[in-house]
């Protein structure tokens, strides 16, 4: 180890000391976090409320994959909460056939429709498809992301108003509800896609080309450019990623909740996007991993489940939410100022 060099300069063990802290503080936080439930509420390790817990997060955590890339990118989607209501409903509408049998339960229902694959299938499609024409907006017209998904966020939700008429759409057959009800031994359905998507998204940015070029891009989109990449595909790939995550997830969604409904969704992006950053994801973008994403999904989803078991208002969760945002930007802002000091 190097001893300090200078008056006031720090030494490199306190250096590595901050950057172990800055990678492993999520999953440090969360098994303290876990151990404080516990003691407050025995339930909450109970394995009924886990499972509860695990099923939650598998919605957010397939948003937050696809938000990942995103952000890896300097990127924004504050429209997947519309999104995910969009998707649900178009996949109810597929499996029912329609909006005239939007209640109808049992046989006659079940023949009028075309099925769960096709479900998955258009409401993925849909979902990718609104990405790309976001992704298209941010590469070709050069309008921040921001500005490009707020305007989604809004777009997405009154086509879903005007989809459905501003009504839901409930009661589908066994086959549709086993994607967000069903289990496989003990654990429930939504949790092993979860798994699965996460480990393809880990296995994608950690060993493939794709992966690396995401990474450079967020790193520096001059410097990725002048190096030969395509930055515009690159970014509009990743736009891509989380419409079909935000379809995935509308689809999961409305087979748990046995209904699809325009209001689905509502702050999700806030969420996502809080587990993600919290995960160590860099807002400055080149930054993070789907190990981090995953930790911080379920840190957001144990604070959430925690709070309720204790009593805490719904209100209050959102105050909190909204802090742990800013705390968790503000960590990664004074990382960075000292990785770059050091």
């Amino acid at each position: 180890m190097l001893e300090q060099t200078g008056q006031g300069a720090p030494k490199a063990s306190d250096l590595d000391l901050f950057g172990l802290l800055a990678r492993f503080a999520p999953l440090i936080f969360l098994l303290v976090l876990m151990a404080v439930f516990a003691i407050l509420e025995p339930r909450f390790l109970s394995p009924l409320n886990l499972f509860n817990v695990m099923r939650q997060v598998s919605i957010f955590g397939l948003l937050a994959i696809g938000m990942t890339f995103v952000i890896l990118t300097r990127g924004i989607d504050l429209s997947v909460g519309s999104l995910i209501a969009l998707t649900g409903l178009v996949a109810a509408a597929v499996a029912k056939g329609g909006f005239e049998s939007r209640f109808a339960v049992g046989t006659a229902a079940e023949a009028a429709g075309y099925g769960w694959p096709l479900a998955l299938a258009a409401a993925i499609l849909v979902g990718m498809g609104c990405g790309f024409l976001q992704g298209l907006a941010i590469t070709k017209l050069k309008v921040p992301p921001f500005v490009v998904t707020l305007g989604g966020m809004s777009a997405f939700r009154g086509a879903a108003l005007l989809f459905a008429g501003g009504g839901p759409v409930s009661g589908f057959d066994e086959g549709y509800r086993w994607w967000g009800q069903g289990y496989v031994g003990q654990v429930p359905v939504p949790v092993i896609i979860f798994a699965v998507a996460a480990i393809v998204a880990w296995v994608v940015l950690r060993y493939t080309r794709f992966g690396r070029n995401v990474y450079a891009v967020g790193g520096n989109p001059e410097a990725a450019r002048l190096s030969g990449l395509n930055v515009d595909r690159i970014t509009l790939s990743v736009y891509v990623i989380i419409g079909c995550m935000a379809g995935l997830g509308g689809f999961v969604l409305s087979a748990r909740l046995n209904s699809a409904e325009a209001v689905a969704g509502m702050t999700y992006e806030l969420t996502v996007i809080a587990g993600v950053v919290i995960g160590g994801t860099s807002l400055f973008g080149g930054v993070g991993t789907i190990f981090g994403t995953v930790i911080g999904t379920m840190l957001i989803g144990v604070l959430l489940n925690g709070l309720v078991l204790n009593n805490v208002s719904s209100y209050v969760q959102q105050i909190i939410i909204g802090v742990i945002i800013v705390l968790a930007v503000a960590f990664d802002t004074f990382a960075k100022s000292r990785r770059k000091r050091a």
